[in-house]
């Protein structure tokens, strides 16, 4: 009888052919479980080292996954606590908007000039009696700034008004 290159085992369906096919496939699936594992090192044999790596591996996934489930679980609460801070939001905006239109429906009916001019009890602004220039709410504004710089000039003030002591 001859035996056949493929078949590893001399006769086919014996039970120390058919464990030893098991064993070889044990022994392939360590060899692909330990590169796995850890891909730069070399492939390991010892199964129980293999066995080892694979435990600590997944229980560090285990816990990785534990800590993305719970940042999952905060982050969709601040979602939750998001919207509804956008949503009362909306609704002050909505607010605001209506008290705006009120106001100015109320400012139309009372028939107020616009600010910026001058009160009554003030010289004309237009007659050019007033040189300080008048913007709403800003009220008057000083010209110091249009001064000549001659006036600025600070350079001698320690000779011409001496520090008090």
């Amino acid at each position: 009888m001859r035996m056949e290159r493929n078949d590893p085992c001399g006769r086919i369906g014996t039970k120390a052919c058919r464990e030893r096919i098991r064993r070889e496939k044990l022994n392939d699936r360590f060899s692909e479980l330990s590169g796995i594992l850890e891909p730069e090192r070399a492939v390991k044999m010892d199964k129980l080292a293999i066995l080892g790596d694979a435990i600590r591996i997944l229980n560090q996934l285990k816990t990785e996954c534990q800590e993305y489930t719970q940042m999952n679980e905060r982050l969709l609460e601040e979602i939750k606590c998001l919207k509804a801070e956008k949503n009362e939001l909306r609704e002050e905006k909505m607010r605001l908007k209506a008290d705006k239109e009120r106001m100015e429906l109320q400012l139309k009916t009372m028939n107020v000039p616009p600010t910026g001019f001058m009160p009554a009890h003030l010289p004309s602004y237009e007659a050019g009696v007033n040189k300080v220039p008048m913007f709403s709410s800003y009220g008057y504004i000083p010209m110091w700034q249009y001064l000549p710089p001659s006036v600025h000039d600070t350079s001698r003030d320690h000779e011409l008004r001496p520090p008090a002591a």
